[in-house]
């Protein structure tokens, strides 16, 4: 019994949002224009379960750098339009269109002479014909079985929204950058913010020995280092070549004498992957990934080592 009402109620939910597919007209169009060109903030408004939309779409216009606010009606008509101005927009959600404390708010928005844009459930109601477009976000049916709490009618508010704040999203132009910007405690935020030189080991961090340096001591300076390599530069502290783990085991296997006293360019590899210090993190993850590798060599123009960076400073930042 309740597996074949919770898969009624999927069905009539996105029965619902796919008849908003064939509404969608020039008067999308005219309500994204508005919020493009709006001055101001997109404020969001509606009562009860559409409030609660409506702070949905107001937090989802935020997230990708549109200024909104959320205006409860009842208390816009004790003093709470002021956070409304010159400049703004105005979003009201309404099933019925009705809503007694929308209405009462309708004669200051007016007065302010902001556009008014509605998704309304009764396009013959005081708010439809009172607004300056009116997107019509109408269910057949609740998916409750009394036909009582709004649910259908939500659903379809809350997508249309969606819809809204992804279209101005690409009418402004909007990049994953752009939106790490107002994400920066996320994951999102992490992966494009965060620069090899935020998390690179510099300086006496870095390991690093000269070409004629004995393998004994390309052992030490891996070791007491610990990233599992070491820079092999020259004077300048140009790279010439690298030496890991992998290398030592592979020169150790292959035995022959006097291999202590070998110097580190006899062993070392000597075109090693590189990055500059103002990539992003993300791309030296992957690069580690394509080459299936854990650590990267800073290097500036000019060939010279300014840093390492290793999968595990990568993860502990939560890059990865």
């Amino acid at each position: 019994m309740s597996l074949a009402r919770g898969r009624h109620v999927l069905e009539i939910e996105a029965k619902a949002i796919l008849a908003l597919i064939g509404r969608l007209d020039q008067r999308f169009e005219r309500a994204v224009s508005l919020m493009d060109l709006c001055h101001g903030r997109v404020v969001v408004t509606g009562m009860g379960k559409s409030g609660i939309i409506g702070r949905k779409i107001a937090a989802t216009l935020a997230s990708i750098g549109i200024p909104s606010a959320f205006l409860h009606p009842a208390e816009g008509i004790h003093g709470d339009l002021g956070m409304v101005s010159r400049g703004d927009v105005v979003l009201a959600i309404s099933n019925s269109g009705e809503t007694e404390e929308l209405i009462k708010i309708l004669p200051a928005l007016k007065r302010l002479g902001v556009p008014l844009i509605s998704l309304i459930g009764n396009l013959d109601s005081i708010l439809a014909k009172n607004s300056d477009v009116v997107l019509d976000v109408s269910v057949e049916e609740e998916a409750c079985p009394l036909d009582l709490a709004p649910t259908a009618s939500t659903t379809a508010a809350l997508a249309l929204g969606d819809a809204l704040a992804m279209a101005l999203l690409e009418r402004k132009g909007i990049k994953p950058e752009d939106f790490a910007r107002y994400h920066p405690g996320g994951s999102l935020g992490r992966r494009l913010l965060l620069t090899v030189e935020d998390l690179m080991h510099r300086e006496d961090a870095i390991p690093s020995v000269k070409p004629t340096t004995p393998v004994k001591d390309v052992i030490y300076e891996i070791s007491s280092k610990k990233l599992g390599m070491t820079t092999v530069i020259d004077d300048s502290k140009r790279l010439r070549g690298v030496v890991t783990d992998g290398d030592l085991r592979r020169v150790l296997e292959k035995g022959g004498d006097n291999l202590l006293a070998r110097p580190a360019e006899a062993i070392m590899s000597k075109n090693p992957k590189v990055i500059v210090r103002t990539a992003l993190a993300a791309e030296a993850v992957g690069q580690m990934e394509r080459y299936a590798i854990t650590v990267l060599v800073v290097t500036d123009g000019g060939g010279r080592v300014e840093g390492v960076i290793h999968l595990h400073d990568l993860l502990k930042a939560g890059v990865v």
